[in-house]
């Protein structure tokens, strides 16, 4: 059975965000047994191949990486967090957050869509990326500010 790469450590992180050039970079927080994970995982591993020449996929388990939970301020999983050439993306997609996408992938299509909007629109220097999933599809969780 194939299984998703896997980042363990906040270096391997930080190696991997500096190392992936010309691709997007997909990386999916959260916890490997919750249910929501594993609908995002399967979505992932089913597109990996076909995604290859412009995606390079890993999960990391918030379990492992408790620092990264704070950094990234992962406050709901699975949280998907997008780079590339070392700048994280963001996407606009009409909720709270723009620097991930909170919640599980619904269908295939629309992780696919998702990546190759981000892959041109990226390649062409844009910072922020317009999601192509429709709303209806997509987790809305407001977004948890902490107090000061």
């Amino acid at each position: 059975m194939n299984f998703l790469r896997q980042l363990k450590a906040k270096d391997e992180i930080d190696d991997t965000i500096k190392s992936v050039k010309q691709r997007v970079l997909v990386l999916r927080f959260g916890k490997d047994d919750e249910i929501g994970c594993m609908q995002t995982d399967d979505i992932m591993l089913r597109t990996e191949e076909l995604l290859s020449e412009m995606a390079t996929i890993y999960t990391i388990n918030i379990k492992d990486v408790p620092a990264c939970s704070s950094y990234y301020d992962i406050t709901h999983i699975p949280s998907t967090v997008f780079y590339f050439n070392e700048k994280q993306i963001k996407i606009n997609s009409g909720m709270p957050d723009n620097t991930k996408v909170v919640g599980p992938f619904q269908t295939k299509q629309d992780f696919i869509d998702l990546v190759e909007v981000i892959y041109r629109g990226a390649s062409r220097g844009k910072c922020v990326i317009k999601s192509p999933i429709d709303r209806r599809r997509m987790s809305y969780y407001d977004k948890l500010h902490k107090g000061y």
